[in-house]
This record gives C-alpha cells, sequence and structure tokens, in this order.
C-alpha cells in the first residue's frame, strides 16, 4: 500500500477523472479510497478483495461482526448480487435508487468474497452521487462504510475523513461537501415483509407513500 494518501479535486473535469482513475488502480491493487456519498463521506475496497475488506475494517477500528454495505452504479446488479429478491424490493429500489436505502438481502451463493460475518446476507445501495456512481461503473461493486473511526461521527468533508483515517487510505476524492450528511435507511428485506434496521433519511412514510408497509 502507498505511504503516503494522494488527494484529488473532483470539483474540476480535469482532476475529477486524474482522481477516479487513480482511485480506480488504487482499488485495483488492494488500496483503499474515500468517496463523496450523497449521505456521507464513504471509505471504499474491492468488495472481492478480501484482504482489501480486511484492511477496510481495521482503518476503521471495525470488527468482522460489522460487515460493510456494498454500492453499486445501477439498479441491475441488485439481481446479480442478491438472491430470492421479494418484489417489494423492486417497488423500492426502483422508486427510491438512487439514493439513501439500504436493502439487506441474501446473497447469491455463487459469489466468492468475504465481507465478514454477514450470514449469507449483502446489504446494497446506489448513491445518488455522480462521481460514486462513475468510480462504481469503473471498478464494479465496492464495499463502502461511512469515512469515520468506529464510535466517532461520521465525516461530511474531505478534511474530516483525512483528519480520522489518514495514511490508511491511498486515495482521497474531493466532492465538496457531503450530501445530505444523514446515513442512509437500512431495511432487512430476507423476509416476507421489510423491516427498517436502521431509520435514516427515508422515513416510514415514504415507503407507505409506496405501497410498501414496513415494521
Amino acid at each position: 500500500m502507498a505511504l503516503v494518501s494522494e488527494r484529488f479535486s473532483c470539483l474540476d473535469p480535469d482532476g475529477r477523472d486524474e482522481g477516479l482513475e487513480a482511485a480506480r488502480l488504487a482499488l485495483r491493487d488492494g488500496g483503499l479510497v474515500v468517496m463523496p456519498t450523497d449521505t456521507v463521506y464513504g471509505i471504499a475496497a474491492d468488495a472481492f478483495d478480501p484482504a482489501a475488506v480486511a484492511r477496510l475494517l481495521a482503518a476503521k477500528g471495525r470488527g468482522r461482526h460489522m460487515p460493510p454495505p456494498v454500492l453499486v452504479a445501477s439498479n441491475s446488479t441488485l439481481d446479480a448480487l442478491a438472491s430470492s429478491v421479494e418484489p417489494y424490493v423492486h417497488t423500492l429500489t426502483d422508486a427510491l435508487w438512487p439514493g439513501p436505502l439500504t436493502v439487506i438481502c441474501r446473497q447469491q451463493e455463487s459469489l466468492t468474497w468475504d465481507l465478514g460475518e454477514t450470514r449469507g446476507t449483502v446489504a446494497i445501495r446506489m448513491p445518488d452521487d455522480e462521481t460514486a456512481r462513475e468510480l462504481l461503473r469503473r471498478t464494479g461493486p465496492l464495499a463502502v462504510s461511512s469515512a469515520n473511526l468506529t464510535g466517532h461521527p461520521a465525516a461530511t468533508t474531505i478534511d474530516e475523513a483525512e483528519q480520522q483515517l489518514g495514511e490508511s487510505v491511498a486515495v482521497y476524492l474531493d466532492g465538496g461537501p457531503a450530501g445530505s450528511g444523514v446515513p442512509s435507511t437500512i431495511v432487512d428485506c430476507t423476509g416476507e415483509h421489510p423491516r427498517i434496521v436502521r431509520m435514516g433519511a427515508i422515513t416510514a412514510d415514504r415507503f407507505t407513500e409506496l405501497g410498501v408497509e414496513v415494521g
């Protein structure tokens, strides 16, 4: 891993493209990247590289019992990662992706990854941030957790993320202040009826508007 982190501004086209390519290469080589999202800044690793995911958890001071979600660039990736997807899941994602909704589904048994102690599930989200989605289009699914040390506030600026994570991260992508600063709503979709695990930017009333009753 690089001993000195690189930082790129994604607020202008040239810096953004240079930063995205540097991030792609770092992730390919097993490094960690801090990226903007529509909620808070995230720390990312290649979801299919177990050693990189372990580095992500170590950088945050987090154990395997708290596996990171996986971010994707398109709705169609959901069915590639999840199995036995209930119809209501597509109702939610069709309406609320990209956006601050994380769905926990049963993972495809054929997936060769190790995100931690997931008990055969995977938490999936598509962020409403163009820089994040462009990086995901270049890399494929990424394991992404909030860019902070466990127990500390989630970073809403690149400076906050860098102060907490330092040189454990190879590339920092500065997209300006994070979108809402409010984390995503997490919904357990492994059963016949969905259940809210963490209330975030999307309220239960929004689910009701879509005709989906959640517990």
